[in-house]
């Protein structure tokens, strides 16, 4: 039998049913096995279940392993509840997102109608039409697009964050329909719900060309159900499109129930959707009435005889009116556009009165596609609280031509260019759910380097325009924006430098650029000299100049309380250095040290002596290089502040006081040996070192040295006594004014002061003894 068994099931199937530990089998076990035919079958059917009970358990351990999938559940009501009072910052925005919803019907209508044309065959005008209700509260949005069928309305209605939009792109896309110019806005599949942010009930009633009935959607604002219906009213048929009944809360009808407030929306949101959108108004006219009256002819006249009078009386009446004349003009070639027709759009567009200074109009490709068109307006802002302001309303995102927001925080545009105004539409913007805030990302980063790129070059452009009164419109209204621009962003330094423009030496009237400077410097001069100062006349006269003044050495003159920190900031410009002229270690590149020197050895005795007399006021006394007809002045140290910066600090409304004296300069009291005072100082200081008057001259001179180098002396009554009394001196008796009649005023003065004293008897009487004879109080 064992060689029948082995050719019928094969060397390995016998040997399948050799017993063995490994099969699981006892000692003996192979004596209890069947023999014969139906032995063998009986075995392979033992095998087999061994083998399927095997392979069930090994199966069941790897999905105990894997894990169990299940699908995630969402209670409807809660999640409709996140929606309608969570996505939405402005309940506004519901206007948007329905009036964008019936603009993707349409261009889906379009789209199909390029290869089937018969679904336009009804001859439907593809527009928007809205009709708000005040009495019955209620707005009624119509569009004559595709239409729903009955299974689109419990997809795309029914099922939340189901997006019919973003499924009818990726069919396009799956069979290579679609280029990249869509303009189809959709994308989250929530904007319907919006209608619930101030509805309480919403009817749809909507026909698609696919389907031969007419179907109507009701959802209910705190409801988890719908209902779909077919529409049975004749009244209430369409030949295409959808039907959008919206029953405003009771908290919404007065302001959403308005005429002029939907029309505003429409206008903000709204204005650039590429299909025709009617809005229901309260309209006037003038007309003509006849107007009877009676009139007698003659006395004897016994029938009145009835004339015909015209008169013009004013009518008002409903219709609709187009909400979206304004084409959007950023979508044309540049080259199209006139002039007239950008400065037009300008000021429609932010009310202006005025044409802006230029405005620059350009599409950006690649890695982040976008349109723009940025203005320079013609004037600065009238109000103060719109300077620096980075959350001004001047920059208007859209994305597919529907606006989103102007409420931006710096992430378009730097606090330094708020005053550009302009717009800027893209198709694949980072938005969140509710389109309303602009997500922080690389490409956000990506179109804000290239606005500000082309608002450096708007500028520039004007600059650089042979009408020069044109940037010196620009300069006086946003010059002081450029400078914060220095100070806040120093990856732009490079573009900010060149528009700056300041008074200087060489000039009268006229600002000069950075470049102007630069190329009038002489070829031995290292550094670009200024000096800062609070107004031009302050600085055209201050000590600090004479000698830069001497040798032709133009020096700019800072006279905004802004310039100096933004110099500072820039601290270079085409490899030349800025050196402020008020502070100590000036070098003019001319310098002889043999002289200076010696100068500085016939000097040191005075110098010694002056620093003995002031003390700690000032830190050194030296000679100076800078003055040639002053006497003295102060100079700040190298590394602290300058006169000027710190008469600001101190001003500072919040300023800290403590950090005055460490950030202080320290002073630095420079003499003009060449001067007369100077020299009678040395003189003293050599024969008369203790003289009471010298010691005096050199306080008075300190204090005044104060004054002309910018600084604030401690006590100006001081100062101003010490001056009176050096003019008394000076002035004694030069105009013929002698003693003798000093001493005969003096005598005169007494003499009255005796007579009057003589002449008249003084009684003193007491307040208790004054009374009237009509006291009541008198006894």
């Amino acid at each position: 039998m064992a060689p029948a068994l082995s050719r019928t099931l094969g060397a390995s199937s016998a040997a399948g049913l050799r017993p063995s530990p490994s099969r699981g089998l006892l000692p003996g076990a192979h004596m209890l096995l069947p023999q014969g035919r139906g032995a063998s079958r009986r075995a392979r059917g033992v095998r087999c279940d061994a083998a399927v009970a095997e392979k069930t358990a090994g199966e069941e351990e790897e999905e105990a392993l894997a894990g169990e999938k299940f699908e995630y559940q969402a209670e409807v009501s809660r999640l409709m509840d996140l929606i309608v009072h969570s996505l939405y910052s402005h309940k506004e925005v519901f206007l948007r997102e329905l009036v964008s919803n019936a603009s993707d019907a349409l261009d889906k209508l379009r789209f199909l109608s390029v290869t089937d044309p018969s679904m336009l065959s009804d001859g439907a005008e593809m527009e928007i039409r809205i009709k708000p209700d005040p009495d019955a509260g209620t707005i009624t949005i119509t569009d004559s697009g595709i239409g729903m069928t009955k299974d689109e309305l419990k997809d795309c209605l029914g099922t939340i964050a189901q997006s019919g939009t973003s499924k009818f792109l990726k069919a396009l896309k799956e069979n290579k329909e679609i280029g990249a110019d869509n303009g189809l806005i959709g994308q989250f599949g929530v904007g319907f719900y919006s209608a619930f942010l101030v509805a309480e009930k919403v009817v749809v009633s909507t026909k698609s060309p696919k389907a031969d009935k007419q179907y109507v959607w009701e959802g209910e604002a705190d409801s988890s159900s719908y209902l779909i219906k077919e529409e049975t009213d004749p009244e209430k048929m369409l030949t295409r499109g959808t039907h959008i009944t919206l029953f405003l809360r009771d908290d919404d009808k007065y302001e959403f129930a308005d005429p002029a407030r939907i029309q505003g929306l429409v206008k903000n949101y709204s204005q650039f959707v590429s299909f025709p959108i009617f809005t229901w108004q309260e309209k006037s006219r003038t007309v003509e009435v006849e107007e009877e009256e009676e009139s007698k002819e003659g006395e004897e006249a016994s029938e009145a005889v009835k004339e015909k009078k015209k008169k013009t009386i004013t009518e008002k009446y409903w219709d609709w009116e187009l909400a979206n004349e304004t084409k959007p003009i950023w979508m044309r070639n540049p080259k199209e556009v006139k002039k007239t027709e950008y400065n037009e759009f300008y000021k429609k567009t932010f009310n202006e009165f005025l044409d802006p200074l230029a405005h620059a109009h350009f599409t950006t490709e690649g890695e982040v596609e976008f349109r723009s068109i940025l203005y320079i307006p013609g004037m600065a802002p009238l109000s103060n609280e719109e300077i620096m302001n980075p959350k001004t309303k001047n920059i208007r995102l859209y994305v597919k031509r529907v606006f989103i927001s102007d409420d931006f925080d710096g992430e378009l545009f730097p606090r330094y260019l708020s005053f550009v105004k302009g717009v800027v539409d893209s198709n694949d913007l980072p938005l969140n759910v509710s389109r309303e805030i602009l997500q922080e990302s690389r490409i956000v980063r990506i179109m804000r380097k290239r606005l500000v790129r082309k608002t450096f070059d708007m500028i520039q452009e004007i600059a650089e325009k042979d009408e020069k009164e044109d940037y010196k419109k620009f300069w006086e209204s946003f010059g002081k924006f450029l400078k914060l621009g220095c100070i806040e962003d120093t990856g732009n330094q490079k573009h900010l430098a060149p528009l700056l423009r300041f008074h200087s030496s060489k000039t009268e009237t006229d600002l000069i650029s950075l470049d102007q400077y630069v190329e009038n410097m002489p070829d031995s001069q290292k550094a670009i000299y200024y000096i800062a100062t609070d107004s031009l006349q302050s600085a055209k006269t201050a000590p600090f100049l004479e000698k830069l003044v001497q040798k032709d050495i133009e020096v700019l003159y800072l006279i905004e309380p802004i310039d100096e920190v933004a110099i500072q900031n820039l601290q270079t410009y085409k490899e030349k250095k800025f050196v402020d002229i008020s502070k100590e270690d000036l070098g003019l590149g001319d310098e002889d040290e043999d002289k200076e020197k010696e100068s500085n050895q016939e000097y040191t005795l005075l110098c010694d002596w002056i620093k003995q007399q002031l003390g700690d006021k000032v830190a050194k006394v030296q000679i100076s290089k800078r003055l040639s007809s002053s006497p003295c002045v102060i100079v700040s140290g190298k590394f602290g502040w300058s006169a000027n910066m710190e008469r600001l600090m101190k001003a500072q409304t919040l300023g800290d006081t403590s950090s005055l004296e460490f950030m202080r300069g320290r002073r630095i009291f420079e003499i003009n040996p060449d001067h007369p005072i100077v020299k009678d100082l040395s003189a003293a200081c050599k024969n008369e070192p203790e003289s009471t008057e010298a010691k005096r001259a050199v306080e008075l001179l300190y204090e005044t040295a104060l004054i002309s180098s910018g600084y604030t002396p401690e006590s100006p009554a001081e100062l101003g006594g010490k001056i009176y009394e050096m003019m008394t001196i000076a002035l004694g008796g030069r105009w013929g004014r002698s003693a003798a009649d000093d001493t005969k005023a003096s005598a005169s003065e007494t003499n009255a002061e005796v007579d009057s004293s003589e002449g008249t008897t003084m009684e003193v009487v007491e307040p208790s003894e004054v009374r009237t004879e009509s006291d009541p109080w008198k006894d």
